[in-house]
């Protein structure tokens, strides 16, 4: 009895193998700003959300470049920023965003994103 029930134990350790790994791939974003506008800026908040809802966040380097490691699937890629001029004497405000949708990732892609921005321009007025 003692020996089936060891045989039985091995055999259950055996059979169990914990050993699971999620593929994942390297992504990156890229800020693309209106022309005459602001060069790109590092610390922009990126992100990315799968068809699960889940969600990745990353800012972007002095490049407007963001980069990720995400599972392969389907994702939408969205950037919005505010901008404040206040060297001159009227002060602006810029407004940034933009979104891509339907973005595949997959291991065998170069899952490159380019993100053209719109931008928004709006006059602050200061006392």
């Amino acid at each position: 009895m003692r020996r089936l029930l060891i045989i039985m134990s091995l055999a259950l350790l055996c059979a169990c193998n914990y050993d699971e790994t999620l593929d994942t791939c390297d992504v990156s974003v890229q800020l693309v700003y209106p022309e005459d506008s602001v060069d790109p800026y590092k610390g922009v908040r990126v992100e990315l959300k799968d068809a699960a809802a889940s969600v990745f966040v990353d800012s972007t380097d002095a490049y407007g470049v963001a980069r990720f490691r995400v599972p392969p699937g389907i994702y939408e890629a969205s950037s919005a920023t505010q901008l404040i001029d206040s060297t001159g004497d009227t002060w602006w405000r810029y407004n940034f965003n933009g979104v891509r949708s339907m973005i595949i990732i997959s291991p065998d892609s170069t899952n490159q994103i380019q993100i053209d921005l719109m931008m928004s321009k709006r006059r602050i007025v200061r006392n």
